[in-house]
């Protein structure tokens, strides 16, 4: 697989999707869906849902930064691993662990298509949070 693929998956996750939902189209094909096992349940969301999600987190975080700890590829396919750390509106001056995430993405034309996305919510301990270091 090409560093390509790779490249816009790294850049979606830290972008500024959440604060420019025009960014999204630089990433996503327009047909994308995600399949997204959270802590509060599945969802299956597609593409407009998306966007429309990266819209209502914008009114709740000040910042929301990707902590990547793993990018790895295989054909179309690209696995990543991160932690998303967030400043709140409320308190704009701590950031916190908010969530860690992996997600499967497989590429179509050049864009994230179909993601398999898992999450659950942040655990601050320092032993968990070390586990998500990047790997060399």
């Amino acid at each position: 697989m090409s560093l390509e693929a790779k490249e816009c998956v790294e850049k979606f996750y830290t972008s500024d999707f959440y604060k420019n939902p025009e960014t999204i189209k630089d990433y996503l094909h327009p047909d994308a869906q995600l399949f997204w096992n959270s802590s509060a349940g599945f969802h299956k969301l597609k593409y407009q849902e998306i966007c429309d999600m990266s819209k209502e987190l914008t009114r709740s975080f000040e910042s929301l930064r990707a902590d990547i700890s793993h990018l790895l590829d295989d054909n179309d396919t690209v696995t990543i691993r991160f932690t998303y750390h967030v400043r709140t509106i409320e308190n704009p001056d701590e950031e916190l662990p908010m969530a860690h995430f992996i997600a499967i993405w497989e590429m179509k034309d050049g864009k994230m298509f179909k993601g398999h996305q898992i999450s659950q919510q942040a655990d601050d301990s320092p032993e968990n949070l070390d586990s998500f270091l990047p790997i060399n």
